[in-house]
């Protein structure tokens, strides 16, 4: 196992729960100084995979290392090297956010003076000077979830944890933990970021695990796994239904077309696909201006009448649903009971 460019690494990660299986095989390896997200569904092996990883629990079979030293024979040495933060805040409420900061800080062994001078630093950090002596519990939900963030960091680790750490909150909550990440990022740390958002993945990550029943399906930059589903998309809606076969036949006949001259490759474009509910057709694209111009003018062609049509590229959720059939607000039972083990 080579630990040496590798901030996580895990070969093999297999965890059972009596009959239940969380994690079977799972294969991941994280480039230090980056953020990997780990995408799944609820129920897939997301936290029950954090949790090993951060020595909360045992492994039922194959390997894991974070900072180089293995999570099941040297656990002290990896909890000094990593934070965590979980799915919900764990704070104080009652206290101040520099009463939290500085009380996090004793809990690390550090003394009152350099506790209080961390807690200053972190606040300043992530910009909560002005709220500091205001208690937490009157700190809205993004303000407590970079909070949240400053606690995990007092002693500035090497790996962080972060399972779902923007779930419940509003887009200006969001965009603030956002910023917060990207910020612990830019000051070297590595960041494990477990999401069921796909906007999310695409924001924060430098690559993104599409993980499924335990099992890791896919592994790569967002761009490399949206380009494998195809890249531009044509995307027409038609404004009447009994319109969508003629809007089919004109999409179809200019992407014949475009294969035609296409570099003398001679291959036929994949077919239009249609939509009868939503009176949408779509279609892969090389010449973005050129198909929607040409399309655009077929359609005038036929009289049919149009309701929206542009360009687009795919979506990680597109990437998501053709990858395991499912989206990932889609919840197997079976797998539910499983991370409630977890």
């Amino acid at each position: 196992m080579d630990t040496a460019r590798w901030a996580v690494l895990t070969e093999g990660l297999c965890k059972r729960y009596g009959q239940k299986c969380a994690l079977d095989g799972f294969d991941l390896a994280v480039g230090r100084g980056t953020v990997q997200g780990l995408l799944g569904p609820n129920g897939a092996g997301k936290t029950t995979a954090v949790r090993i990883l951060s020595t909360l629990a045992r492994p039922s079979g194959g390997r894991a290392t974070v900072a180089g030293f293995d999570v099941t024979e040297q656990p002290r040495q990896v909890r000094r090297r990593i934070g965590l933060t979980g799915q919900y805040p764990a704070l104080a409420e009652p206290l101040s956010g520099r009463q939290n900061l500085v009380m996090f800080g004793r809990l690390f062994h550090l003394d009152k003076a350099r506790a209080a001078r961390r807690a200053d630093e972190l606040l300043s950090a992530f910009g909560l000077t002005e709220a500091a002596d205001t208690v937490s519990k009157e700190y809205s939900g993004g303000m407590r979830r970079r909070l949240d963030l400053a606690a995990s960091m007092i002693l500035a680790p090497q790996v962080l944890f972060l399972d779902e750490p923007t779930t419940g909150l509003d887009p200006r909550g969001r965009n603030e933990v956002w910023e917060a990440v990207r910020s612990l990022v830019a000051g070297g740390t590595t960041v494990l970021l477990t999401t069921q958002y796909l906007d999310e993945a695409d924001q924060l990550a430098d690559r993104v695990a599409v993980i499924d029943r335990g099992r890791k399906i896919a592994d790569d930059t967002p761009a490399e796994l949206k380009r494998a589903i195809g890249g531009n998309r044509i995307e027409v809606v038609v404004r009447e239904t009994a319109d969508l076969p003629a809007a089919v036949e004109a999409v179809a006949r200019v992407m014949d077309r475009a294969a035609g001259g296409g570099g003398g490759t001679g291959e036929r474009p994949a077919e239009p696909r249609a939509d009868r509910e939503d009176r949408r057709v779509t279609a892969p694209v090389r010449d973005r201006v050129t198909a929607l111009t040409e399309v655009a003018r077929a359609l005038q062609e036929r009289g049919v009448a149009v309701e929206d049509i542009g360009l687009r590229r795919p979506t990680l959720d597109e990437v998501f649903l053709r990858l395991t059939g499912h989206r990932t607000d889609d919840e197997p039972k079976a797998d539910k009971r499983v991370e409630v083990a977890a």
